[in-house]
């Protein structure tokens, strides 16, 4: 991950993170406000092009209120070599590492300075905004329970075995071939679900897709990544020793889980659910860029995307920290929702990382609602990351932390996977028989009934029974939001429901007599 470094050491030579370049070589980067002060430090004549305001809105998460902040950033054309500089000062004078976009033309980087601070000029997409409910317990609990950690430890060990996984070295198409196959094997015998390679057309490294088609609603998607490549902070060649252990083949193991324990129950979505794994994170976050371009282009129905970027070092005392810049809320919000139902034992922090810090800022840059869930808060996350000392071994030989990722995304994705708009919602009918003496009565209840729909109680039968209906609560002859109470057994009662909540009926008989009861409701 390219921002979350807090140290010295790990900012340090960042000159070579770009593509292997001719001396003087200049590239067009997007950047802070801050950033840019420093990086006029170095070179007086480095001036942006062109700077717009990213406005940040609030977020609610549970019960932290996260205010609503601006942030500046820059397009700017810099000599390749000055990066490392840059990287240098940003961490000595401002006790951290500041993110960059790299784009391909002064172009590309002026049409995402305008999505970040015209929201309202990002790509008019087709994109469905979901419910957000949580209904698929039924489908989800049981298989969080197959989740092994011991399989996202093999996955990190095979992947950190690489020399390194740069975007541009043998060793970094060798992984992407490698994880092409490992996804083949794990959907073997599912029809439903296919293994890719998207090619970049200016670097070697494949990014990887796996795709498990929707049923009846697969034009919709759902996306979940995590970055395929590895960097050394001190430039990256064939030899370099660069095993990115955390960074991020835990992200890519914890996706691999979702996969395997997908692809084992046969579970189809209804929606289509797309895992990828991204070439060339490290360098600007360039192949995150262009798929999401891709399908922007195309107007993907894109309903969410995830990030996993680093799962496997627990540096602080949450469990799972949501970062909330550059992220949509409603989905930030889901994800709470989503942790608390599912992993209850859990605890949820919140922190920020600036701009560009992982493949999720593309999806955003280009209108899809992204979240970013990090193993830890933004100043206590992994030291050895961009180095050779980030191995599977400095997280403790284990991947327990990554595991309580893979079971966030499996929910994740199957909570958004089995909803969509191709079977319209159906009232549930209930009904119930009796009978009542004089001033008998009897209740029934809770049912569940969802906003936006009406809920109806009738009865029939013979004698003179009454009818009540109250919202919250069992109702009494003296408190209830609905009365019906005519001379005969036939009364009806309809209430309007405006958020989901339990609906309790009561019935007395005001006179003995039998009673068919019939309570339809929307289910929530």
């Amino acid at each position: 991950m390219r921002q979350l470094m807090t140290r010295l050491a790990l900012c340090a030579g960042l000159a070579l993170f770009g593509s292997p370049a001719l001396a003087g070589e200049k590239v067009w980067i997007s950047l802070g406000d801050a950033a840019l002060g420093l990086l006029k430090k170095h070179s007086a004549s480095s001036q942006p092009v062109a700077s717009a305001k990213a406005l940040l809105p609030p977020q609610q998460l549970g019960t932290n209120q996260i205010a609503a902040t601006e942030e500046n950033i820059h397009l700017i054309e810099v000599d390749m070599d000055l990066l490392g500089a840059l990287s240098h000062s940003v961490h000595e004078e401002l006790r951290r590492c500041g993110g960059y976009m790299y784009h391909a033309s002064k172009a590309a980087g002026l049409a995402t300075l305008k999505r970040h601070s015209e929201p309202a000029l990002r790509p008019a997409l087709a994109s469905t905004v979901p419910s957000y409910v949580i209904d698929q317990q039924a489908t989800v609990t049981p298989l969080l329970s197959q989740m092994q950690a011991s399989n996202i430890g093999q996955t990190i060990v095979d992947l950190s075995g690489f020399t390194n996984r740069y975007y541009t070295s043998n060793a970094g198409v060798n992984a992407s071939n490698w994880l092409k196959q490992r996804w083949t094997t794990l959907a073997a015998g599912r029809p439903h679900i296919s293994v890719s390679q998207f090619s970049h057309p200016n670097w070697p490294q494949k990014s990887v897709i796996a795709t498990i088609q929707g049923s009846d609603n697969a034009a919709e998607h759902v996306v979940m990544g995590a970055h395929l490549d590895s960097i050394h902070k001190a430039g990256t060649n064939e030899s370099t020793i660069a095993p990115g252990a955390d960074d991020d083949a835990s992200g890519v193991a914890s996706l691999s889980e979702v996969l395997r324990v997908l692809a084992a129950s046969n579970y189809q979505p209804r929606r289509t659910i797309k895992l990828m794994a991204y070439a060339a994170e490290e360098v600007g976050l360039r192949g995150s860029q262009e798929i999401a371009r891709s399908f922007a282009a195309s107007n993907t129905n894109v309903v969410g995307v995830l990030q996993l970027d680093m799962t496997n070092y627990k540096g602080a005392a949450n469990d799972i920290y949501i970062f909330t810049d550059y992220t949509d809320a409603g989905q930030n919000q889901f994800l709470t929702r989503l942790i608390q139902t599912y992993l209850p034992s859990l605890r949820i922090g919140t922190d920020r990382c600036g701009y560009a810090c992982s493949d999720h800022a593309s999806w955003t840059a280009q209108g899809y609602a992204a979240s970013m869930p990090f193993e830890a808060s933004f100043s206590a996350s992994n030291p050895h990351i961009h180095t050779s000392n980030d191995t599977y071994a400095n997280s403790g030989n284990q991947a327990e932390h990554a595991l309580k990722f893979s079971r966030m995304a499996l929910a994740y994705a199957v909570e958004l996977g089995s909803d969509g708009p191709g079977v319209p919602p159906v009232d549930k009918t209930e009904t119930f028989n009796g009978s009542l003496s004089l001033n008998q009565t009897r209740s029934f209840g809770p049912f569940k009934a969802a906003a936006g729909s009406s809920f109806k109680a009738s009865t029939t039968g013979s004698g003179d029974i009454d009818l009540y209906a109250r919202r919250g609560a069992t109702p009494s002859t003296s408190l209830y939001d609905c009365k019906s109470d005519g001379p005969s057994a036939a009364e009806t009662c309809t209430l309007s429901i405006t958020a989901n909540g339990d609906v309790y009926v009561l019935l007395k008989g005001y006179s003995a007599g039998s009673y068919q009861l019939t309570v339809t409701y929307r289910p929530q």
